[in-house]
Formats: structure tokens, C-alpha cells, sequence
């Protein structure tokens, strides 16, 4: 029997045959519609850590450059984009396909947005090398199932990506790491602030700041 593989969704390149799915959900009082694909993360429905995340984000006011970081086929930046209707949204994002599902879900839930949106291919920051950016706000469900040192990493990088006063908020599963995180991010950011923002399902939501 061949061995399933779970993490197709985490390559460049999934290995899985293409089909084409849409998902349709209210988020924040408003009903999107995604297109997705085989080989793309949760893509027969939006994973219950992405609904706590969307449900508690903070939106800073007026405009600003805010990203979806690893952003799949892109439910946190869409909802992001409608709801702040002048601030540039980027995603990030390694998997083909999830781009190719985002590109498709600015033109169905963002139309006419495409001057202040932005999707670039690459692992997390790496995709932002070339360019001297900071954010006002960074937002994340992170793949923890590949382990806790990947994600530990973008906690360091974040800061170099942050503007003066900028946030960073992401949702961690309690048994997969969540009190841990919070007691790493207190240790080796004495000067930094995190806040459990809510506690459901058994979804954490962080809120953390840089000095």
C-alpha cells in the first residue's frame, strides 16, 4: 500500500492529482467564496485555527501594509483585504497551487484590489529578501505538525519585518505547543510583549510586539 503523505500542502510542487474544489464560509459577517486545490492545506474547508485566528484578528486602523504569511489559499488576507479597504495585503506562500488559489480568490473576493495586493512565491521571509519592507501586521496559522524550530525561527525574524508599533499575531494549537511558545517568546524577548489573546477550542491566539 503506498504511504499517504500529509504534507503536500508544505512542498513547492504537491505531488497529489489536481482537482479543484470551492468552499464557501461567513467570516466576521460576510460570506467568501475560495477556490482551492487538491494538495493545498485544509482545502475541503478552512481548518478550525484559521476560523479562531479570523474571528479575534486585530485590524489596525486606516491604511497599512499588512501580511498573511504562509497564507495557503489565502482566507486570513482576504478577509484582511475586505475589511481594510486602503491597506496593501500581501501574501506569502511556497505552495504552486495555493498561489495559483489565492491569485483566483483576490479576483472573487477582492475585486477591482488588485493595485494593493500583492502574492510572492517563496519559504516565509525568504520571499521578502530583496525587498525592504516592514509591516504594520503579520498573521499566521503556522504548520506546526513539521515541528516547533521552524516556526521558533519566524519569531526571530519577525522583528526585521515590523514597522515602529507593528504587531504580530498567530494561533497555536494547545497540544501542539501553544504554552510552550508562550514561555519561549517571554524568555528570549525580555524587552518584547505577548498576549494570549483568547483561548478556544483549544486554539491559542497570540498578539506579539518587538522593542
Amino acid at each position: 500500500m503506498k504511504k499517504k503523505n500529509n504534507q503536500h500542502y508544505s512542498t513547492k510542487y504537491p505531488d497529489v492529482q489536481l482537482k479543484v474544489h470551492s468552499v464557501s464560509e461567513s467570516l466576521r459577517r460576510h460570506l467568501y467564496i475560495f477556490k482551492t486545490t487538491t494538495g493545498v492545506f485544509s482545502y475541503r474547508k478552512i481548518d478550525l485555527g484559521t476560523k479562531v485566528l479570523i474571528r479575534n484578528l486585530e485590524i489596525p486602523p486606516n491604511s497599512n501594509k499588512l501580511l498573511d504569511l504562509g497564507c495557503g489559499y489565502g482566507p486570513i488576507g482576504m478577509v484582511l483585504g475586505y475589511e481594510s479597504h486602503e491597506s496593501e495585503i500581501y501574501f506569502i506562500e511556497i505552495n504552486r497551487r495555493a498561489i495559483w488559489c489565492v491569485k483566483e480568490n483576490i479576483k472573487i473576493n477582492l475585486p477591482n484590489s488588485q493595485n494593493r495586493t500583492h502574492v510572492l512565491s517563496g519559504n516565509y521571509f525568504d520571499a521578502l529578501k530583496e525587498d525592504e519592507i516592514t509591516f504594520d501586521a503579520i498573521y499566521m496559522n503556522p504548520p506546526l505538525r513539521k515541528g516547533r524550530n521552524e516556526f521558533l525561527s519566524i519569531l526571530h525574524q519577525a522583528p526585521k519585518y515590523l514597522a515602529t508599533n507593528g504587531f504580530f499575531e498567530f494561533v497555536i494549537r494547545k497540544k501542539m505547543g501553544a504554552p510552550y511558545v508562550y514561555k519561549y517568546f517571554t524568555k528570549k524577548f525580555p524587552n518584547g510583549k505577548i498576549t494570549i489573546k483568547v483561548k478556544r477550542s483549544g486554539y491559542w491566539v497570540f498578539q506579539c510586539s518587538y522593542e
